[in-house]
């Protein structure tokens, strides 16, 4: 079913960490974890256990920002298999919500993105259609996305030589949500020229075209909607809804008297309490709902009846993609110490903001059941689990675990290698295949830290490497990035309020040497891999709390776990009263700089510095497995040294066909160049600059072709 393929073949820590965990899905363990260390290619390792499982897979992370790069990877990893993308398709999402104390309405708002909206569709239409499906998703991968049996008793198919009437056709593909092109073709829209019937499937980059002779299909084919490229001819299709949220009429109509029995039941209950306004905005509210999909079978929002829609009773919990799966699945849970209490922490979220529009009349009690599953639905949805992390948390140890205590109680200064068991399911992966060494860290005070930033960005640049700065606010990291530019460097900043698109962007750039820093809040944690970052700052190393955690450290450490000269300092506070005693103390909850322990490493300071207890498990952790490395390469004659992965856009798109030129003279070459600028034109008198460029790009392509062939 799958086929990897790679240039590397699997290093000896990672093919022990293979076999123990493919055993143990053979044995039919539900849950383990692989702890690995950065840049000991956890992903390959990934990809080697699904290979030899043969099952299709799962792999969820915390953000779409890792998800995008994960996907890419797998698509490389996996070129003859389906890797989909799978995520929240809102550019723009302001949740329904009301405000008592202010009593403010806030009524729902979103922009979808219709390129992503593409991607989830593909990901169920192959999930429907072949075995051979990795799905790289985040967490909205939990949320309800329809039926499955609703969904898929709406697809039909169309055959060549077969008799079809087109104005059947026409009402199918409207009952399915498809529309009608006006000026603007595009997926799920359709297209009627005299003979011709053209489908944009919502799945897919390319069109389908339908010929007919009469009645009679005569031509399928698969092409390019702009340029008229044929792509390939089809025998068969299938057409699937252009929405998930699909559905019909004679199910619309089975609903809507329960609907309005839930309705009549609520007024009553604020008829008694005498709240009329409450029982005037639900009646106002559900009644035009109501209208809409008796006259045009939907409704803006529709998702908020989907428990009548899905035949559900209040407790059942909703379909989600996870159900697209069928029975027997993999699924990978990709930095797991964020991923599972991101899965916890969704349907209290959701139900909280629901329950306050139920109460105050703005929807029906049904509302509540639109939601993300409960942490145990979850759990029960899942068939085989592998969580996979640098810094496993408590979940994943007492999940992998008979006795957690063992794993809990491992002292990583006695320096044994931890090993799993039959009782603990924890399985190592702590050796990078390049050698590189955990980095030094260095402590130094918060009160020279601007000095201290710009000497060594100035070090950076001089050697063509890259710097990150992480801050603990968003405030500090525009007001340190805006400082940082006042002073010539080139930088940027990164957090929440920065899109996806832009922060891959952003990202890239750093890659591609357009800028030399990033000054960032708690983004660029997990997953990434930038090798030409060399040094991390951390300011603020010493506060307590989620962002300053042992876990957060221990990730932000590893950032910058690609490169050999690389190097962390943790910008701290000063410990002012004089101590004489040099030995381990505790004051206020933290740890004062000259600890016994860093003189084993031989760190020496003049300072006296805070030390927090995160910063101290971070510490130790990363010395010990330097120093575990740093044998290893001794014992298999390793030298450390960076390695330059390719850039690429981390963005998850669909694999495009792939033009042949070795087959076009020179005249087709000129026709097919003349093609492509009217098409450029044209993208750029719309303002889609994106596509332009990448017209642009193929146009220069064909150019430099066209000299080889004349040559």
């Amino acid at each position: 079913m799958f086929k990897l393929k790679s240039k590397y073949s699997p290093s000896k820590d990672q093919k022990n960490a293979i076999k123990e965990i493919v055993e143990n899905l053979e044995n039919w363990e539900k849950f383990q974890t692989l702890w690995w260390v950065t840049w000991s290619w956890k992903t390959f390792t990934m990809a080697n256990i699904i290979e030899k499982i043969k099952k299709p897979t799962l792999i969820i992370a915390h953000n779409k920002t890792l998800a995008a790069q994960l996907a890419q990877e797998f698509k490389e990893f996996f070129p003859e298999n389906a890797v989909h993308y799978f995520v929240s398709y809102y550019d723009y999402y302001q949740p329904e919500a009301y405000v008592s104390k202010t009593d403010t309405y806030i009524e729902k708002e979103a922009t979808i993105n219709e390129e992503i909206d593409r991607l989830r569709h593909a990901a169920t239409q192959d999930l429907l259609t072949r075995k051979d499906v990795i799905i790289v998703a985040s967490v909205s991968c939990i949320y309800g996305i329809w039926d499955i049996s609703l969904y898929t008793e709406q697809v039909f198919d169309i055959e060549v030589w077969k008799n079809y009437i087109i104005e059947d056709l026409l009402k199918k593909l409207v009952a399915i949500q498809y529309r009608r092109s006006g000026t603007d073709f595009k997926p799920w829209m359709f297209q009627v020229m005299w003979d011709i019937l053209e489908i944009f499937p919502a799945s897919s980059e390319t069109c389908i075209t339908i010929e007919f002779w009469w009645d009679e299909v005569s031509r399928i084919t698969n092409r390019n909607y702009f340029t008229w490229e044929i792509y390939e001819y089809l025998q068969k299709i299938d057409i699937f809804p252009a929405k998930h949220t699909v559905t019909t009429k004679a199910r619309i109509l089975e609903i809507l008297p329960e609907i309005k029995k839930e309705l009549d039941s609520r007024l009553k209950n604020f008829e008694k309490s005498w709240d009329v306004l409450k029982y005037e905005r639900l009646k106002t509210k559900v009644e035009y709902d109501l209208e809409m999909m008796q006259e045009v079978w939907y409704v803006n929002w529709i998702e908020n009846y989907s428990r009548y829609l899905d035949w559900r009773k209040s407790w059942e919990s909703p379909a989600t993609l996870m159900d697209y799966f069928g029975k027997d699945y993999l699924t990978f849970v990709d930095e797991s110490h964020m991923t599972f209490s991101q899965i916890w922490g969704m349907y209290a979220w959701d139900k909280s903001r629901k329950e306050n529009l139920v109460e105050n009349g703005f929807r029906l009690a049904s509302a509540l059941d639109n939601r993300p599953l409960k942490f145990e639905e979850f759990e029960n949805k899942t068939n085989q689990i592998v969580a996979v992390s640098a810094t496993p948390n408590t979940y994943e140890i007492t999940k992998s675990c008979k006795d957690p205590h063992k794993f809990f109680d491992f002292d990583p200064l006695k320096g044994k290698i931890w090993k799993s068991s039959k009782d603990c399911k924890i399985i190592p992966q702590f050796f990078r295949p390049t050698g590189l060494l955990d980095p030094e860290i260095v402590l130094e005070p918060m009160d020279f830290m601007i000095d201290s930033i710009m000497n060594n960005i100035r070090k950076i640049v001089e050697k063509n490497e890259r710097m990150l700065i992480t801050t603990v606010t968003k405030r500090s990291s525009e007001e340190l990035s805006d400082y940082l530019l006042d002073n010539w460097v080139k930088c940027k900043y990164l957090h929440s309020e920065i899109d996806t698109i832009e922060r891959l962007e952003i990202l890239k750039e750093l890659r591609e040497w357009v800028i030399d820093v990033i000054v960032w809040v708690n983004l660029l944690r997990e997953g990434l891999d930038l090798p030409e970052v060399s040094k991390i700052a951390i300011l603020d190393a010493d506060k307590q709390g989620f962002l300053r955690s042992t876990s957060a450290l221990i990730q932000i450490i590893w950032r910058a776990a690609r490169n050999e000269n690389w190097k962390i300092y943790m910008y701290v506070s000063k410990y002012s009263s004089n101590i004489e005693n040099e030995t381990k103390e505790i004051i206020n909850n933290q740890y004062l700089w000259k600890l016994n322990f860093l003189d084993k490493w031989k760190y020496i300071t003049t300072e006296w510095l805070t030390v927090s207890q995160a910063m101290l498990k971070a510490i130790n952790l990363t010395y010990y497995r330097r120093n575990l490395q740093a044998e290893y390469n001794k014992k298999n004659w390793i030298t450390p040294k960076t390695i330059f992965s390719s850039i690429k856009d981390m963005w998850m798109t669909s694999s495009k066909k792939k033009r042949d030129y070795s087959l076009l003279d020179k005249k087709s070459i000129e026709k097919e160049i003349s093609k492509l600028e009217l098409e450029m034109d044209i993208a750029s008198a719309n303002t889609d600059f994106e596509k332009a460029a990448e017209l642009r790009d193929m146009i220069l392509d064909l150019k430099k072709w066209k000299k080889k062939t004349v040559l």
